[in-house]
């Protein structure tokens, strides 16, 4: 009888918002459980939440098809939650200020995983899965365990046409020809350095490819503008890549990453947004786990995860202790061989 309640409950929602994870490459693995959501309350007005620099991907053609994206403010957001007049939220983030903040604001009904001693914040929490899944598993276990049918798809972000002419005309000012091939590189990483492949092998990767007149276009975040003066530093005379690193918003990247053959990737929100897009990625990885972040997308056999079995990885540590063999064992040759499969 008390599952038949919940159920109830759960079908009855006429206004719904998810607080949508708040890194790129979370809300990416996301998009699956988003668009069951969608299908479930296929009546219901729903609202995502998400950090500012993640909600242009909803901008994006996805699974997920809001009615409507709100841009969260750290400091308004209880505000902004109360606004919407909701009848629920799903709570894709794992955080107690988050739940904090959703009671706060009112919301009547509040769902998410019983995590970080948030369970009494909420009314109906769900235990996490036990055991190592992939990300886009959790997130479709937690709408599972709400009573909603969630079947195992890919995320897909279908990039329009506006989006598209935006990476173009951000190309064609560094240069870039209309008809050349572009292969795309996010040698980054948010999380930390450890998740870097040495600049001077990306730059040697890069080289190789702009000897065969195949343009390498770098892209980051602004913080990642070190890593790129690294790799501009490393290149051979004569050599040349396109940096674009702290040049795109999510919207422009998107453009971007829709022109390349291929994309060559630390594990990075970007890989994930390249993947669902599907380009070809050579996704390199070494103190994290590609069993729970590898990437995923509708082109599956185009994703080529590219690491070492070391005695300490997955460590997932931001900075090496020792002598960062995880990533210095991945040679020029092993990517490059990964990514001329697409060229």
């Amino acid at each position: 009888m008390e599952e038949q309640v919940e159920e109830q409950r759960v079908a009855d929602v006429r206004r719904l918002i998810v607080r949508v994870p708040n890194w790129l490459g979370d809300a990416v693995m996301a998009l699956p459980a988003l668009g069951a959501l969608r299908r479930h309350f296929a009546g219901a007005h729903l609202t995502i939440v998400a950090r500012a620099s993640i909600a242009p991907l909803f901008a994006t053609e996805t699974d997920a098809r809001p009615d409507a994206v709100v841009a969260a403010a750290r400091e308004t957001e209880r505000d902004q939650l109360r606004e919407i007049q909701s009848d629920a939220i799903l709570l894709f983030t794992n955080s107690f200020r988050s739940a904090w903040v959703a009671r706060r604001a009112g919301v009547a009904e509040r769902w998410g995983y019983r995590t970080s001693g948030r369970g009494w914040l909420l009314t109906r929490g769900v235990r996490r899965p036990r055991g190592r899944i992939h990300m886009t598993q959790y997130y479709l276990e937690l709408v599972r365990r709400l009573g909603i049918d969630a079947p195992d798809t890919p995320p897909r972000v279908t990039v329009p046409p506006a989006l598209r002419a935006r990476g173009e005309a951000l190309l064609a000012d560094a240069g870039v020809a209309a008809h050349a091939p572009v292969v795309g590189f996010a040698p980054g990483a948010a999380y930390g350095r450890a998740k870097r492949w040495p600049p001077d092998r990306v730059a040697a990767v890069a080289a190789r490819l702009d000897a065969r007149g195949i343009v390498p276009v770098l892209v980051g975040a602004s913080d990642d503008r070190g890593t790129g003066r690294e790799i501009e530093s490393s290149l051979p005379a004569g050599a040349r890549v396109v940096n674009l690193i702290g040049r795109t918003d999510l919207r422009a990247l998107a453009g971007v990453l829709a022109r390349c053959r291929a994309f060559v990737s630390n594990d990075s929100g970007a890989m994930h947004l390249a993947a669902a897009i599907g380009v070809p990625v050579a996704a390199i990885f070494g103190p994290t786990d590609e069993r729970v972040t590898a990437p995923a997308g509708p082109r599956s056999a185009d994703l080529d995860v590219i690491q070492r079995d070391v005695f300490c990885r997955p460590c997932l540590l931001r900075e090496c202790p020792i002598d960062h063999r995880c990533m210095k064992r991945i040679q020029v040759d092993d990517v490059l061989a990964s990514v001329e499969r697409w060229l």
